[in-house]
């Protein structure tokens, strides 16, 4: 259920409430004592518990359960946060500071599950190897079966915007989003960024932190894109730097699959073994084979990871870029096709997870 359930007796709270969740989009049911409450308890997708029947409701012990929160008047008193513990809540909120916060959570009650998204990180196991060309690919692909957004973390790389040609429509970037703080919904994030139709890009808007370097990114800002992200689409791919960092690493914890993209040669074997080995969890990375050379049973043992697909390098493919297609022109092509197989086998692998 998607629906946010509000108990209180306090009609000046319940009111602040109900404006709340308008501005949320959302449609709440209300209980007014504690039997009412228990009734709706547990198929809520959000507790919002006034702190004039917190005693009320926890004296029945309702079951435990997340997504409770307390709401007070003003600073909560003491006894409030004990009390507060005995129903299971998370925070002991008050208005009308916690406005803004209050009304992020309610918009992501009304979007359904709070993890609804796959995150499927792309990096490239050497320099050239086509991580961004696949990372657009595969946001082109997904979106034509739901939400899709592709996440550019990598500041020096060709931009996943252009690649897509989306890099003169309006939207934010990774410059606004370092600038704001707080809880980022799912829903806000996606109506934030440039897309078109189901298909939205987070990155570096054109002249505006272009040439800033990885420093622009903050670890506040993409744990908060990241969540959010996988809150408000059904695919979000990353695409990932090859810069050793440790928020780099972060956001590979952070992904359900990572794909290596790697070219057959002796070299570029060599440097995807060095990456893969450089990264923590293993068992959460698969490889892409671009183009023809070494086999790749050879390339699964040298690194130690499974190879997940290998694709043919494909024709028009600059050509569609400068044209603002993105890199998928066709299903039928050889890129497409990869990647309409590469997402069913990682749907496949997240169900059975």
């Amino acid at each position: 259920m998607t629906t946010p359930l509000f108990i209180t007796r306090d009609d000046t709270l319940l009111d602040d409430l109900l404006r709340l969740s308008a501005a949320a989009g959302v449609t709440p049911d209300v209980a007014h004592d504690g039997g009412a409450a228990l009734r709706g308890w547990s198929a809520a997708s959000l507790v919002l518990l006034g702190a004039d029947l917190v005693d009320e409701v926890a004296h029945l012990s309702p079951a435990r359960r997340g997504a409770v929160h307390v709401v007070t008047w003003g600073p909560a008193p003491a006894e409030m946060f004990r009390a507060a513990l005995r129903v299971g809540a998370e925070t002991v909120t008050d208005l009308p500071r916690s406005d803004a916060w209050l009304t992020e959570v309610l918009t992501d009650a009304g979007e359904g599950a709070p993890s609804r998204g796959q995150v499927l990180g792309v990096i490239g196991g050497s320099g050239g190897a086509g991580a961004t060309t696949l990372a657009c690919a595969l946001g082109q692909v997904a979106a034509r079966t739901g939400d899709a957004l592709v996440v550019d973390a990598d500041p020096l790389g060709p931009g996943c915007d252009r690649m897509l040609g989306l890099e003169d429509v309006d939207g934010v970037g990774w410059e606004a989003l370092v600038q704001t703080t707080g809880r980022l919904s799912g829903r806000s994030l996606r109506e934030a960024v440039p897309r078109r139709g189901p298909l939205g890009v987070l990155g570096w808007r054109p002249g505006r932190g272009v040439h800033a370097g990885p420093a622009t990114l903050q670890a506040f800002a993409v744990r908060e894109a990241l969540s959010a992200a996988r809150r408000g689409h059904d695919t979000v791919v990353v695409d990932l730097p090859r810069t050793p960092d440790p928020l780099v690493d972060e956001v590979v914890a952070r992904c359900d699959r990572v794909l290596v993209v790697v070219v057959p040669t002796v070299g570029g074997v060599a440097s995807a073994a060095r990456l893969c080995a450089r990264l923590a969890d293993r068992s959460r990375l698969r490889l892409v084979v671009r183009g023809t050379g070494i086999v790749p049973e050879r390339i699964a043992r040298v690194t130690g990871v499974p190879v997940l697909a290998s694709m043919a390098d494909q024709r028009g493919l600059s050509e569609a870029v400068d044209l603002g297609m993105g890199p998928v022109r066709s299903r039928r092509g050889p890129l497409g096709r990869a990647v309409v197989d590469l997402l069913a086998q990682l749907r496949v692998m997240g169900a059975a997870a």
